[in-house]
């Protein structure tokens, strides 16, 4: 079969270009600090960019790690944007530097995420002393500089009860989008024994209290919600709504030694559908056995609160990652007050 003709295409891509990074966070999802042995070297991101235009991939996020840590990322950006993908950072901003920002813009990036968690006690105490201010630092630079800014927030039972604080810092800021998402017991989180539950349904009326006013966009992530009576306002822009997890339907993750997942923060072996060094993107994508978790789904595969939800045929039980790291069930999905309250 030929792609074209293959019922799923690829839209979107979360690409882990290094686990560099000069933070070791608390909670870090990828337990991010050194870089992995054998690590894609240019040519080879040259040719996953290469693979991704011809499957006609439409936007790219780069994370790390930290991607700033890795010498030649300007080049791996390049080799996105010059191919028509629109290219998104995330970052910690804590490195950025005027001879960065003259790179981001010459590569043509779209945006920069710059990760902010709350107030700076609370930013500070599981990133590293001063990164609060620096992270501000970084957004008005860039943001002076023309490149647009967005903030993200992984919410856990610490910083989740704070966000009309931190709310009243990032309105005085000029980011055009404010995203919260859910912070997954994974990686150092759950190594650490964070506590990462909040209480979802706070945390949605805050962002519809909040979306219509804010002077910018403020929305959730897919592992945060669903269809409870804030779903028109909590995705970001009005009248969307969830529609199930993409992974492996849309979207796809890469890390940083060619590994392909229906997600990049599926971030366990199990979830690993091939190698970018032995097999190209579109035979791994193509695989009538790969992503088979959202692929094959079925709504007699949910269990908990979302078997005898009315939404579960279209939600399919929200963000697979969050719920396998949670629960250990990839269709059950601690978080959705609809479920709880049916």
């Amino acid at each position: 079969m030929r792609y074209e003709d293959f019922p799923f295409h690829l839209k979107s891509a979360v690409w882990e270009i290094t686990l560099a990074c000069c933070f070791n966070c608390a909670y870090c999802g990828s337990r991010g600090g050194k870089a992995r042995d054998n690590e894609l070297s240019a040519a080879e991101c040259d040719s996953v960019a290469q693979q991704l235009a011809a499957m006609g991939c439409e936007r790219v996020s780069l994370i790390g790690g930290e991607v700033f840590m890795r010498k030649d990322w300007e080049e791996i950006v390049t080799s996105l944007t010059s191919r028509g993908i629109k290219t998104c950072i995330v970052t910690n901003g804590y490195r950025m530097t005027p001879e960065i920002i003259s790179s981001l813009k010459a590569s043509a990036v779209e945006s920069v995420a710059v990760s902010l968690d709350g107030t700076e006690a609370v930013h500070d105490l599981y990133r590293q002393k001063g990164s609060f201010k620096r992270a501000l630092e970084t957004i008005k630079a860039l943001t002076g500089s023309g490149i647009p800014v967005s903030v993200i927030t992984s919410l856990r039972k610490d910083n989740a009860p704070c966000l009309s604080d931190f709310y009243d810092i990032l309105r005085g800021l000029p980011i055009f989008a404010w995203q919260l998402q859910a912070c997954s017991p994974m990686g150092n989180a759950e190594k650490n024994r964070l506590e990462v539950g909040f209480d979802a349904e706070e945390v949605l009326r805050f962002v519809r209290d909040t979306a219509f006013s804010a002077p910018f966009y403020v929305g959730v992530a897919d592992n945060i919600g669903y269809y409870t009576p804030e779903e028109g306002a909590v995705r970001g822009i009005e009248g969307l709504r969830f529609e199930g997890c993409s992974a492996g339907l849309t979207t796809l993750g890469i890390d940083s030694v060619g590994n392909v997942r229906g997600c990049e923060s599926m971030y366990d072996e199990r979830f690993i559908e091939g190698n970018l060094r032995k097999r190209t993107l579109e035979d791994i994508w193509m695989d009538e056995n790969s992503f088979g978790y959202n692929r094959k789904f079925s709504p007699e595969l949910l269990s908990g609160g979302c078997a005898d939800c009315r939404y579960g045929n279209v939600c399919a039980g929200g963000c697979r990652s969050y719920n396998y790291f949670s629960t250990g069930n990839l269709y059950e999905n601690p978080l959705c007050p609809t479920g709880k309250n049916r």
